[in-house]
């Protein structure tokens, strides 16, 4: 689910527990694995902000009050927390915090469920209800709830119109356990055709199809699922059902590496250059982090076979701990992939790391839903970021979650004069649902559903050709 349109789930990266890691086939021998480089001490220099950064996971925490009052409070009291900073200790890998964890699989299933308890038509939380009334799921999607059949009745006009797409999301938000704890290994292996033809997920499926298919019974069969099953207290789905969940899931974590390998091809960066290639995930978050291990990236180095190596940088205030490594890293070596993080601002990560010479210019910069068009706040925070990319006219990708986002994304960067050399539906979206989380009746969204391309500065479009150009696109 998302808090808001621009910031996504939060339940996982809380509740997992940290000595699971996801899991990877090893790719064939003949095969140089990826690489990431080892765990340092990173000093962080002060930032000269005259107020606290802005932060898209607190924003978006808060935010969910504006719908649901309590909800925060709600959902920190599931987690047996007492305070934001309590949620954000645990988010980092800080210290532990008194109190956080479940004695239990069905324990923590249960108290997932219950931050999704409020009703979805009048907002009441369980605990402003009276004691005649008692919060019921919609048997449809078994997704929202209802304080009583009022209130769901006069819900149903609205709900109606996305009933059936949040029956997956209900049906995901279970079955993504399976990816975080490892249990569902991910398919890996150079491809077997032509990396020119996989232009999107029908093509990228059709290429795996065999060795996905036995990943995927496999998954069926297995104790993980009988025993997430066993530990959630509602009806196991049918095979299709849940082989379907696994396929949304596994487009979900793949979409990252193959959007960036979309921005790669599309911007036409040379990965065959002697030195290697370097992309910067701006405004990183704990989604992009927090459960990020070796192997994540192998499809992204599996996009362009032959390549002399690829350097990933994640940059952001909200980079998790865990993930923050030393940038300084060692020359890159042909075939592999080297993945790294830096917590702080990019414009000043800029100007301490890269125009010192320690790190290398960018070759490409990403930044996956950047959410600058969602408050003045963080249109501040990302201005010095936009106006340095399109000054140094170093190629540019973001991602936006709707085709609403789109639209404001575009115009923001109109106004700031760049030239958007290309923008459109993202055929490495993921196919998961997103939940607005405190508005579920609102359309789902999916990650990464539309990119934005641009470089330098004077943007050809003018106003009403912006606007016409996006009323026509999908």
């Amino acid at each position: 689910m998302v808090f808001t349109e621009a910031v996504p789930r939060y339940q996982w990266t809380t509740m997992a527990p940290r000595s699971r890691q996801r899991r990877h086939k090893k790719p064939p021998s003949s095969v140089t694995p990826m690489v990431v480089t080892p765990p340092t001490v990173v000093t962080s220099v002060p930032l000269t902000l005259s107020k606290p950064d802005p932060s898209i996971d607190a924003l978006g925490f808060f935010s969910l009050d504006n719908n649901v009052p309590g909800l925060s409070q709600l959902i920190l009291q599931k987690l047996n927390m007492k305070s934001y900073e309590e949620y954000k200790l645990v988010l980092d890998g800080g210290a532990s915090v008194s109190g956080f964890g479940f004695g239990c699989l069905q324990e923590m299933f249960q108290k997932m469920e219950d931050t999704f308890r409020f009703c979805a038509h009048c907002r009441a939380l369980p605990s402003g209800l009276s004691d005649s009334k008692v919060l019921r799921q919609c048997k449809r999607c078994r997704n929202v709830y209802y304080c009583g059949p009022e209130c769901q009745r006069s819900d149903w006009p609205e709900h109606r119109k996305v009933c059936q797409e949040l029956r997956l999301v209900a049906v995901d938000r279970l079955m993504e356990w399976l990816l975080v704890t490892g249990a569902f290994v991910l398919p890996s292996g150079p491809w077997p055709c032509l990396a020119e033809v996989v232009q999107g997920w029908d093509t990228w499926f059709s290429m795996r199809c065999l060795q996905l298919d036995a990943t995927l019974d496999a998954m069926l069969s297995s104790h993980a699922m009988t025993t997430l099953w066993a530990s959630v207290g509602r009806p196991k789905p049918d095979p299709d059902a849940l082989q379907g969940s696994l396929k949304r899931l596994l487009t979900d974590a793949l979409s990252r590496p193959l959007t960036l390998g979309l921005g790669l091809r599309a911007l036409g960066i040379d990965v065959g250059k002697t030195g290697g290639s370097t992309v910067h995930v701006v405004g990183a978050s704990h989604v992009e982090t927090f459960f990020t291990r070796p192997g994540d990236y192998d499809e992204l180095g599996y996009m362009f076979p032959g390549h002399l190596g690829l350097c990933v940088i994640m940059v952001g205030i909200d980079v998790s701990a865990g993930f923050t490594q030393s940038t300084s890293i060692s020359p890159l070596e042909p075939g592999t992939v080297q993945l790294s993080g830096h917590r702080g601002l990019y414009h000043d990560f800029w100007e301490e790391q890269v125009e010192t010479g320690q790190i290398a210019h960018p070759d490409l910069v990403v930044a996956f839903h950047p959410g600058f068009h969602a408050s003045p706040d963080l249109m501040e925070a990302w201005l010095p970021t936009l106006l340095l990319l399109r000054d140094y006219e170093i190629p540019t990708l973001i991602t936006v979650y709707s085709h609403q986002e789109l639209a404001a994304s575009l115009q923001i960067l109109v106004d700031l004069d760049t030239h958007i050399t290309a923008y459109g539906a993202n055929p490495f979206a993921s196919l998961k649902p997103e939940e607005v989380y405190s508005n579920p009746n609102k359309q789902p969204v999916y990650c990464n559903a539309y990119y934005i391309m641009f470089l330098g500065r004077s943007c050809q479009l003018d106003k009403k050709q912006l606007e016409e150009k996006v009323d026509g696109e999908v």
